[in-house]
């Protein structure tokens, strides 16, 4: 049920005002006798005339509760809809190598990208979505769920202290990463498969190259899209000396041509990001290119609902002025 003018609710305030009101007067104007002693009656019982004469204070309370219900204007609906998700199957590919610690992107190009990417999630609820990582060596960080709750968990994790920490191994494995990728898309049975490759480097490791890599996908029909961050010529990267934190500039190498090529050859696009703007823009393009296909039927019709209540409050002030002009009469 829905209330097409909520805002009648405030006049339910006015109760507090009303029970504080009636308490003061009740004290006030309830008849009374001096006698010497009441001993006497301390053990009779109160009859229901006592019990009774709060009647017309509770009803008013239910008259105004239930009028204000009404007003509020209570609403049912019939509805049935058909929703047909034609489902894509994505699998994030992001670089944690040591050098996505730059601060060219802000607050560095790892935390950048691990944003961008929970907001890509968040936009795509339909889809299957998994996440690789990689540096000198790919893992499957999560597989591909529609339970985004888990994979979101997973992604907010995802830092350059797996490599730090000697998890992984230092370097840039980008035909790993995509192989890594693969396995987990060649079985599916979805008719959009894709991947998204994030990285700031030249691959220096791994056992298949690149464009192997890249064969492998199209064979499986998979797409790659490629998105090299990093802006150009060089980046401050952060170091530790003497317990305090230093930068250097370092050289930015990112071997864009191969990275167009592996989008080339699965049907995808390449893109660049020098800043985090333009990071959000590519994300963005890519939501564009790869929409999840929707079938929606929807109907709808709205039933007013406010009888019932009105049909209460009515009732109960007959009840209310009944009492009143009969056991409940006062003489001045």
């Amino acid at each position: 049920m829905e209330f097409q003018s909520p805002y009648y609710f405030l006049l339910l305030l006015l109760l507090i005002p009303y029970i504080v009101w009636y308490v003061l007067r009740y004290s006030k104007t309830t008849p009374s006798l001096r006698i010497s002693s009441i001993s006497a009656y301390a053990g009779l019982p109160r009859t229901w005339r006592v019990w009774l004469s709060h009647a017309p204070f509770l009803l008013n309370i239910i008259i105004l509760v239930f009028a204000t219900l009404a007003l509020a204007r209570p609403q049912t609906a019939n509805s049935w809809s058909k929703r047909n998700v034609e489902g894509i199957d994505i699998m994030l590919c992001m670089d944690v190598s040591t050098s996505m610690l730059s601060e060219d992107l802000k607050p560095n190009r790892v935390q950048a990208a691990r944003n961008v990417a929970l907001e890509f999630i968040n936009s795509r609820p339909d889809d299957n979505i998994g996440l690789t990582i990689f540096a000198g060596e790919a893992y499957t960080q999560c597989p591909m769920t529609t339970d985004h709750s888990v994979l979101l968990n997973l992604l907010s994790g995802i830092d350059c202290n797996m490599v730090m920490n000697g998890m992984l191994e230092d370097g840039t494995a980008i035909g790993m990463g995509i192989a890594n990728a693969v396995t987990r898309l060649k079985d599916s049975k979805a008719k959009s498969k894709v991947i998204i490759l994030l990285t700031d480097g030249t691959n220096n490791r791994g056992d298949i190259s690149p464009n192997m890599a890249a064969d492998i996908a199209r064979s499986f029909g998979i797409r790659v899209y490629t998105v090299a961050v990093g802006t150009n010529g060089t980046a401050p990267y952060p170091m530790i000396v003497g317990g305090r934190r230093e930068y250097i500039n370092i050289p930015v190498e990112i071997d864009t041509k191969t990275l167009s090529q592996i989008a080339a050859t699965t049907g995808g696009d390449a893109y660049r990001a020098t800043n985090t703007q333009r990071l959000h823009q590519v994300y963005k393009e890519i939501d564009k290119l790869e929409k999840t296909k929707l079938s929606v039927k929807k109907y709808s019709r709205r039933y007013e609902a406010y009888q019932i209540f009105a049909i209460i409050a009515v009732i109960a002030s007959l009840v209310e002025v009944l009492l009143r002009a009969t056991v409940l009469k006062r003489i001045p």
